[in-house]
C-alpha cells in the first residue's frame, strides 16, 4: 500500500498554514530586534567558533541550515563524562531516553514522539546516524560512545535525507577522524557513587603522505551500577549474597582516512562494542499504586501467591529485583540462549556490536561529486532476567517468576549512492539511492504461566513454558532527490522527495511448549511453524524549505516536512491458541491471524518556522523555532499485567506543537561562556484513541512530553599564570511534569524536577594535561522515564507499576593527557 499525505484532513492543513504564518511573523519580528547589532563582517569571524553540521548530506554551518538542531561538541561530552545516549538528555530538553529491557533494549522520545520500550519489532522514531550509517534499532542506546567529535540532535521529521525511521528526529554521532600531525591522548577516571573506573585513549596521525590513522579505545567497569535493597534474594555465582549489579563496557574504533588525489578521498571506520551486565532489568523499581501496598505475585489463578519484597519507596535508588525461582530456571530448553548459564536463575546480559562504514567521494568534474556510504552492522545481544520483578520466599530463597532469555541477533547491510552538484549559478541538486538488507532473529524461552511451579515438563525436564523463535527479513529501497534554488543573493528555496519501498517477511517457530500447556486447548503444540508473514509498504516523503538571509548574521526559514516510520510484524506474540489459525485450511483465517500481528506504518506531516541570529560581533547567538506536526497511526505497545499479554496497535493521531529556543553568549569576561535552551511542547492525542484499558485518550497529553523543559550552562576557563588554567563548568536541567505511559487517563505522572551537573579542573592551557573533579546529577534526583503494570497482578486488586528510572548521582575524579 502507498500512503500519500493528501489523506490528512483540510482542517489540519489550515491549522498548519495558520501556524506557519504566525510563526513567520514572530520570526521576522525577532530578526528585526536583532538587526541593529550585526555589523560584523563574516570574514572576520574566528573559525574556531563556527559549528558545522551535516543535516542535509552536506557540511553546512549550524546558523545557515534551515533545520532545528542541538549540537553538542566533543569538549562538552568530555567535561561531563557523556558516554551514552541517556547522558545527552541534560543538554536537549525535549529528549527522553530510557536504557534497558529485554525487547527493544531502550526507548527514545523527542517532542513527545517515540517508540515502545517493549517490542524489538518497532523501529525507533528517532533514528540513529553513526558516521553516516542509519540504524533504526533502539538497542543501540546501549552501545555507548567514545572519542566523539560532535553529537547533533535534529528535531522534527527528517525522512528526506535520513530515510525511514526518522519520523521524529535524528541523533547523529560523528566520531573523531585522523589528525594531520601525530597525537597521543589518554584519560582515566574513578567514580565514587557507583564504584567504577574508566580508562581510554587514542593515537592519531599520518602514516604517509596520503593516509592517516586513528585508533581509539575505552574500557569501563562499574561495580555498583544498580544497588539492591537490603534483604533482596539475589546472589553471585559463587553463592555469596549480591548487594549490587555491575556493568562493563568496551569500545574500540579504527579510522583510516585516505586522500590519494585532489578529486578522491575515502574514510573507513571499524567499531567494536562489547558490554556485559548483571541482568536486563537495571534501574526499574516498584511503584505501589493507589492502594499503597506491595502487591504479591499472583500465579496459576491464585493457586500460588508469592510475597513481594518491594518496600513502596520508588525514589531511594534501591532496587528489589530478586533472582529466578529454582523451580522455574533449573532447565532451559535446548538451543535457547540462556542454556546453561541462566540455569542458576542469576540474571546476566552480554552484547556484541560490530559496526563498519566506508565512505568515499569522487569528483566527477569541477561541479559534480559522486559519494558512496557503505555500512555493515552485526549485533548479538542476550538479556536474561525475570519479569515479575519481585518475589521471594525469604531473603535466601528467591522466587522471581516470568523469566526469559531473549537473544536478539541483527545483521544489517546498507548502501547509499549520491551525486551532488556545486554549480556557480543559482541552481544545485542532489540525487541518490539507498538500499538496506536486514535480518533479525529474536528467540527466547519464556514463562507466562510459570507452570513448572507445579512440576517440570515430564517429557523433557524443561522448566520453561515455551521456547519461541522469530526471524524477520527486511529489504528497503529508496530513491531521493533534492534541489536548491538561490532566487536572490539572500533568498533560497530548497526541497525534495524521497520514495521508499519496504518489505518484511517474518516466520515464527515454536520448537518447544511445556507438556502441561500443550495438552490444553489454550496453547499450541511443540514444533509449530507459521510460514511466511509478509508486510509491504511504500511511501512518498516530500520536504520544502525557504530561507531568507536578512543580514550576514540573521537567517529566517520556514519548512514543510513529512516523516515515515515503517510498520511490520510484532515479535511479542505468545504461543497461545490464537496462532493455530496459521494451520487452518481456509486462507481467510490464515490471513486474519497474520494481520493481527501486523502494525501499520507511522507518518508525520507539518512544518516549522525559525530564526537563527547572532549579534554583538557574533558573541551572542539566539536561535528559535516554532513547530507544528501531526503524526498518524502512532505505533503503540502496551502490556496487560493481569492477562500477561502484549497489545500492539496503532494510535489514531498525535499532534506535537511548540517552541524551541537556544542561546549562547561569549561574555566580555575572558574565557566565560554561557548557554542554554528552552523547549515548550504541547503534544497530545487529537483523535479517538481507545487503549487496552478501555479508556479513550483523545485530548490527553502524550507520554514523556513535559510542557516546559530547559537547561542553562556555563563554561569558564580562567588563566592561573602562563602554565595552568582553571576550568569551571556547570549545567542545570529542568523538566516539567509529564505522563510516563499511554494507557489510561490516570497514568502515573512524573513531577517536575531539577538536576545539576558541575566540574572543576586544573590543567595546561594547551591541553597537555588536566585533572578534573566532575559531578553528574549532584542533587541525586531520581525520576521516572516510563511506567507500566507489573506482571502477575491479581485481577481487579493489584495495581503495582514498574517504573524505569535514571541513574543517581555520579562523582568522578579524572586525569587526562595529550601530546
Amino acid at each position: 500500500m502507498t500512503k500519500y499525505f493528501s489523506r490528512h484532513k483540510s482542517d489540519l492543513k489550515n491549522k498548519i498554514e495558520r501556524s506557519l504564518l504566525l510563526g513567520s511573523a514572530a520570526s521576522f519580528a525577532l530578526a528585526g530586534l536583532a538587526t541593529p547589532a550585526l555589523a560584523q563582517d563574516a570574514e572576520e569571524v574566528d573559525e574556531a567558533t563556527i559549528i558545522t553540521v551535516i543535516a542535509r548530506k552536506q557540511t553546512e554551518t549550524l546558523q545557515e541550515v534551515p533545520v532545528t538542531i542541538t549540537a553538542i561538541g566533543g569538549d562538552t561530552l568530555d567535561k561531563f563524562q557523556v558516554n551514552e545516549i541517556a547522558d545527552v538528555v541534560s543538554r536537549v530538553p525535549a529528549l527522553n531516553v530510557q536504557v534497558g529491557g529485554s525487547g527493544s533494549g531502550g526507548q527514545i522520545s523527542l517532542r513527545g514522539v517515540g517508540s515502545s520500550n517493549i517490542s524489538a519489532a518497532f523501529d525507533s522514531a528517532v533514528a540513529f546516524d553513526f558516521d553516516g550509517i542509519q540504524v533504526s534499532t533502539m538497542r543501540m542506546v546501549q552501545a555507548g560512545f567514545f572519542d566523539v567529535q560532535q553529537i547533533d540532535v535534529l528535531k522534527g521529521p527528517q525522512s528526506l535525507f535520513f530515510g525511514k525511521s526518522a519520523s521524529a528526529g535524528v541523533i547523529s554521532i560523528r566520531s573523531a577522524n585522523p589528525t594531520q600531525e601525530w597525537e597521543v591522548a589518554g584519560k582515566g577516571s574513578y567514580e565514587f557513587e557507583e564504584n567504577g573506573y574508566t580508562i581510554g585513549g587514542h593515537i592519531s596521525g599520518p602514516i604517509g603522505d596520503t593516509l592517516g590513522i586513528r585508533v581509539a579505545a575505552q574500557y569501563q567497569d562499574i561495580e555498583d551500577y544498580v544497588k539492591l535493597a537490603p534483604g533482596t534474594a539475589a546472589f553471585n555465582p559463587d553463592g555469596s549474597i549480591r548487594s549490587t549489579k555491575g556493568f562493563k563496557n568496551f569500545i574500540g574504533r579504527v579510522t583510516l582516512q585516505w586522500d590519494p588525489s585532489d578529486n578522491f578521498n575515502a574514510n573507513l571506520k571499524l567499531n567494536y562494542v562489547k558490554n556485559k551486565n548483571d541482568g536486563a532489568i537495571a534501574h526499574s523499581d516498584i511503584n505501589c499504586g493507589a492502594n499503597g501496598v506491595a502487591d504479591p505475585v499472583y500465579l496459576l489463578s491464585g493457586a500460588l501467591i508469592i510475597p513481594s519484597n518491594a518496600d513502596c519507596n520508588d525514589r531511594d535508588g534501591l532496587y528489589h529485583t530478586s533472582d529466578g525461582a529454582a523451580a522455574l530456571t533449573s532447565q532451559v530448553p535446548d538451543g535457547s540462549a540462556g542454556k546453561p548459564r541462566f540455569e542458576n536463575g542469576i540474571p546476566y546480559g552480554e552484547t556484541d556490536i560490530f559496526l563498519g562504514r566506508l565512505r568515499w567521494d569522487l569528483d566527477l568534474s569541477d561541479t559534480l561529486t559522486l559519494s558512496s556510504v557503505s555500512g555493515y552492522m552485526s549485533l548479538d545481544a542476550v538479556d536474561t532476567d525475570c519479569y515479575a520483578y519481585v518475589g521471594q520466599f525469604s531473603p535466601t530463597v528467591p522466587a522471581n517468576s516470568g523469566c526469559s532469555d531473549p537473544q536478539n541477533k541483527t545483521e544489517q547491510f546498507s548502501q547509499e549512492l549520491r551525486i551532488a552538484s556545486d554549480f556557480d549559478g543559482m541552481f544545485n541538486f542532489m540525487v541518490g539511492a539507498f538500499y538496506e538488507d536486514r535480518d533479525i532473529d529474536f528467540n527466547t524461552s519464556q514463562q507466562g504461566v510459570n507452570i513448572s511451579f507445579v512440576a517440570p515438563d515430564p517429557v523433557t525436564g524443561n522448566t520453561y513454558d515455551w521456547y519461541k523463535k522469530q526471524n524477520t527479513k527486511t529489504e528497503a529501497l529508496s530513491f531521493f532527490a533534492s534541489a536548491t534554488l538561490d532566487l536572490t543573493e539572500q533568498l533560497e528555496l530548497s526541497g525534495g522527495l524521497r520514495w521508499t519501498d519496504e518489505k518484511k517477511v517474518s516466520r515464527i517457530s515454536v520448537p518447544y511448549v511445556h507438556t502441561f500447556l500443550s495438552s490444553t486447548p489454550a496453547f499450541i503444540n511443540s514444533g509449530f511453524f507459521s510460514g511466511p508473514i509478509i508486510f509491504k509498504d511504500s511511501n512518498f516523503s516530500p520536504e520544502v524549505s525557504i530561507k531568507y538571509q536578512a543580514t550576514p548574521d540573521i537567517n529566517i526559514y520556514a519548512a514543510f516536512k513529512t516523516g515515515f516510520k515503517s510498520g511490520g510484524i510484532d515479535n511479542s506474540a505468545l504461543p497461545s491458541n490464537s496462532l493455530l489459525g496459521f494451520n487452518d485450511p481456509d486462507p481467510a483465517v490464515r490471513a486474519a491471524v497474520a494481520d493481527a500481528l501486523k502494525f501499520k506504518s507511522e507518518t508525520g506531516l507539518g512544518g516549522e518556522v525559525g530564526v537563527k541570529a547572532q549579534f554583538a560581533d557574533r558573541t551572542v547567538t539566539l536561535n528559535s523555532s516554532l513547530f507544528y506536526y501531526v503524526f498518524d497511526d502512532l505505533q503503540v505497545q502496551n502490556f496487560d499485567a493481569a492477562t500477561v499479554q502484549f497489545q500492539t496497535f496503532n494510535a489514531s493521531q498525535l499532534t506535537s506543537k511548540g517552541v524551541d529556543v537556544e542561546w549562547g553568549w561569549r561574555t566580555p569576561v575572558e574565557g566565560l561562556n554561557l548557554s542554554g535552551s528552552l523547549a515548550y511542547t504541547d503534544a497530545k492525542f487529537t483523535a479517538p484513541f481507545v487503549t487496552t484499558s478501555g479508556e479513550d485518550l483523545d485530548g490527553r497529553a502524550a507520554a514523556r512530553a513535559p510542557k516546559f523543559a530547559a537547561n542553562a550552562a556555563f563554561d569558564w576557563s580562567v588563566p592561573m599564570g602562563s602554565a595552568i588554567e582553571l576550568g569551571l563548568n556547570g549545567n542545570l536541567q529542568y523538566s516539567g511534569s509529564y505522563f510516563t505511559n499511554e494507557d489510561s487517563l490516570t497514568d502515573l505522572k512524573q513531577d517536575s524536577y531539577v538536576s545539576v551537573d558541575g566540574a572543576v579542573s586544573v590543567g595546561d592551557p594547551d591541553g597537555k594535561w588536566k585533572l578534573s573533579l566532575i559531578g553528574v546529577n549532584l542533587t541525586d534526583k531520581i525520576w521516572v522515564n516510563t511506567s507500566g503494570g507489573r506482571p502477575f497482578l491479581q485481577p481487579g486488586v493489584g495495581d503495582d507499576l514498574i517504573v524505569t528510572q535514571n541513574r543517581g548521582r555520579q562523582v568522578f575524579v579524572e586525569a587526562a593527557f595529550k601530546f
